[in-house]
């Protein structure tokens, strides 16, 4: 009986042995840099770099943008003040009283060319 217990026993662990061999061999393709899960891993570690640098460009041309556009719309507020003014002048100024005499009305006439005449 113990000759039989010892024979699987061995059996057993060399059963075990085995698969641990095979999940061995699967864990290394697994985990390979170039075609596996860790090829995967790096190309993605590479490509959220890639988007923080373009992040950050982005941030700091937004950021120059910002200051460019509120420049602008305070020249714009200035300017909309003086125009506001300025028809606000116009409506002080008294309307002339004097109207320019209207111009003639032109009597445009056509005249027929005799023919053979030559121009």
């Amino acid at each position: 009986m113990a000759l039989i217990a010892d024979i699987l026993l061995m059996a057993g662990a060399l059963g075990a042995g085995f698969y641990c061999f095979v999940l061995a061999s699967r864990l290394k393709r697994f985990t390979d840099l170039e075609t596996g899960v860790g090829g995967a891993v790096a190309v993605l570690s590479a490509q959220v770099d890639d988007l923080g640098r373009a992040l950050a460009k982005a941030q700091g041309s937004a950021g120059g943008s910002v200051a460019r556009l509120g420049e602008a719309t305070e020249r714009a507020e200035a300017a909309a003040k003086q125009l506001e003014l300025l028809v606000a002048s116009l409506h002080d100024l008294p309307e002339s009283q004097e109207e320019e005499p209207a111009a003639p009305p032109v009597n445009p006439f056509f005249q027929r060319r005799k023919e053979g005449a030559d121009v």
